[in-house]
């Protein structure tokens, strides 16, 4: 316990006495800790828009007027047993009608000779990654050739937005990619500048040292002070990072909830303590591993 006070003391000291430098390594941390939690939170929150998108991707089959009960029932059945499917529903006429006029104005209804929407099955997804795999399965089973309002393209009976689930799945997939390359790129930054910080800590202590080997300190003992410098410049600029960013989220999401009130932003059902503890594990493991990283290349002991 003695050792860990006498580490302390060291580190502020030392930081004290190389007050550019310590000043410029808290500086890096805090700005790439700031910039990897923003993009951290943003994440969060487009994952979330992405999760939300992703739950209302469905299929729609839209079935001939004259198609068999039986064979409604049977495509019913064989979609049921797709393990990717969560539910299906029947939509008939009157109901397809009904949730038209929702949709659209009154005029335009009136306007329409009898009925002319099909009725329809509505299959929701339990994968929605799958569903262009769900859309061929049905496709190949016999029966839906036989049930759907066009028998001659049945390909164009069955809707499931091709186009904005690609599209909304390749989104998905860059941003995952961005978020770890500039995370990693970030983090290498960081941990070149803490180890340039305790090399030139280490070269103005060259001489002192050298004495401590003399008199018989162990290497921890000599090593101590330059770790905990490492960990209190991280932790001074995680700090700082995390205050940056609970000012930023719990002023700038509500505002964003509130002027699009259509996306599932709900700061306050965000876990941001999670983003907070991750943000002090990765600063410490930058001045940590930093400063081992310039012992090992610098410290001669």
């Amino acid at each position: 316990m003695r050792s860990f006070f006498y580490f302390i003391k060291e580190a502020v000291l030392n930081s004290k006495k190389n007050f550019g430098t310590t000043f410029g390594a808290v500086v890096t941390i805090f700005l790439s800790l700031l910039v990897i939690g923003v993009f951290i939170v943003t994440s969060l929150v487009i994952e979330r828009v992405v999760k939300s998108i992703e739950s209302q991707v469905s299929i729609s089959i839209f079935l001939a007027d004259e198609a068999a009960d039986a064979d409604v029932t049977a495509l019913i059945n064989f979609i049921h047993s797709l393990p990717e499917v969560s539910n299906v529903t029947y939509i008939d006429k009157d109901q397809a009608l009904e949730n038209f006029k929702e949709m659209t104005s009154s005029g335009i209804v009136e306007q329409l000779e009898g009925n002319p929407l099909p009725a329809s099955l509505e299959i929701d997804l339990a994968d929605p990654d799958q569903v262009e795999a769900v859309a061929s399965a049905i496709q190949s089973e016999p029966v839906y050739v036989r049930i759907v309002d066009n028998p001659v393209n049945p390909a164009d009976s069955i809707k499931y937005g091709q186009q904005i689930v690609k599209q909304l799945f390749a989104v998905t997939d860059i941003i995952r990619v961005v978020s770890v390359v500039l995370v990693i790129m970030l983090i290498f930054v960081a941990l070149v500048f803490i180890n340039n910080t305790i090399r030139l800590a280490i070269l103005a202590r060259r001489k002192e040292i050298a004495i401590m080997r003399l008199v018989g300190a162990s290497n921890g003992f000599i090593r101590g002070p330059f770790l905990m410098e490492g960990a209190l410049q991280s932790l001074v600029g995680a700090g700082l990072s995390i205050l940056c960013v609970h000012l930023l989220a719990s002023q700038f999401l509500p505002e964003l909830g509130n002027l699009l009130s259509w996306l599932p932003i709900d700061y306050q059902s965000m876990q941001l303590w999670q983003v907070y503890t991750m943000l002090v594990a990765v600063g410490l493991i930058i001045g940590l591993f930093g400063s081992a990283w310039a012992m090992r290349r610098y410290l001669k002991v």
